[in-house]
């Protein structure tokens, strides 16, 4: 094979590096194996991973050990026939627990054999969209003018928060070398973080194929939608019933408290016991606006916090358990602080 700086015949020429990782929803990867796929793209290298990954099995063959394959790190390269566009679109198959900055640095070095004009990212927000709602696109860049540029094609801006993993990486690694960046993040349910979303692959896709001006069959991707679709609801609802049910049956556990004296806890309390009226504070004004929920309630709380921390598919209880009490509001940040995070 030619090497790639020879064929670079055009000074004009654009070349974008897309990449994706695994992340919420696949939904990058899922854009980036769709676009390959559609586009007949075709393999022009496997990025060197050794000192980055660690074995994490072995194979056994006929008795004997033999090292498992490390992750492929895989480059696709495909050219406009329309405009000087060019697409080098990477592929890895998992992102490593250490040394990702590192990967990402000898994707660049490799990137920039082509002339690498500008580097793009697809990920996910996880969001309380409802399954049947279209996905918003969010968007964040590198300079004034990749905001601007994503605001001209209807992207939602990011106006904080993180982006965790590679996705995000690459861009401050591209930074390191003058290169402009982007990320697409597709908006997906937070209670199904861990499904493959191709709702949400296909809005990123979308808004990418405007700006590289590339038209697209959708009809694999569309069915696909559908599909996963018509799965999220059932399983929302599902997971509603679930956590109703939950509820229920968490209210016979409340504990209240009871006082163990004698007959005198039958009498009212007495006007020395009862806070006089001119004592209330400024705290206690606001603190009365607020529903006050009981000891076991709060501990619940907490504990479906600790759960849905862990599994976000848990927040569909917790959610149900704030709305239960009347408490969403007073938790409202907290919660929403659950998936805050693109990935």
């Amino acid at each position: 094979m030619a090497d790639p700086v020879s064929q670079q015949s055009e000074e004009s020429r654009e070349t974008w590096l897309v990449a994706a990782w695994p992340g919420m929803g696949n939904v990058g990867l899922g854009a980036s194996g769709y676009l390959i796929s559609k586009l007949q793209a075709r393999l022009v290298h496997e990025l060197d991973v050794s000192g980055i990954f660690e074995y994490e099995h072995v194979d056994v063959k006929d008795g004997l050990a033999v090292p498992g394959q490390l992750p492929r790190c895989m480059l696709f390269q495909w050219s406009h026939p329309e405009r000087p566009l060019d697409l080098l679109i990477f592929l890895g198959e998992a992102q490593p627990e250490t040394g990702g900055y590192e990967l990402c640095r000898r994707l660049l070095t490799y990137a920039q054999r082509y002339h690498v004009t500008r580097v793009m990212t697809f990920a996910a927000m996880a969001t309380q969209l409802h399954p049947a709602d279209e996905p918003t696109v969010f968007g964040m860049g590198t300079s004034g003018e990749q905001i601007r540029e994503l605001q001209s094609h209807q992207a939602m801006l990011l106006k904080e928060g993180q982006i965790a993993g590679l996705n995000g990486v690459l861009l401050a690694a591209a930074g390191e070398r003058r290169l402009p960046g982007l990320c697409l993040l597709g908006e997906l349910p937070y209670f199904a973080a861990g499904v493959p979303n191709p709702k949400a692959s296909r809005a990123v896709l979308e808004i990418f194929c405007e700006m590289a001006n590339l038209e697209l069959d959708w009809t694999d991707l569309n069915r696909q939608a559908e599909a996963v679709e018509r799965g999220l609801i059932e399983l929302l609802s599902k997971l509603q019933d679930a956590a109703s049910d939950d509820a229920d049956e968490g209210e016979q556990f409340i504990v209240q408290d009871i006082s163990l004296g004698d007959e005198s806890e039958d009498e009212p309390p007495s006007e020395e016991s009862k806070p006089a009226a001119d004592e209330k504070s400024d705290d206690d004004d606001e603190a009365s606006d607020e529903p006050e929920i009981d000891p076991e309630a709060k501990r619940r709380i907490e504990s479906l916090f600790e759960a849905a921390e862990k599994d976000r598919s848990r927040a569909v209880q917790l959610k149900a358990e704030l709305d239960r009490h009347g408490v969403f509001k007073q938790y409202e940040d907290r919660f929403l602080d659950l998936f805050r995070k693109g990935e």
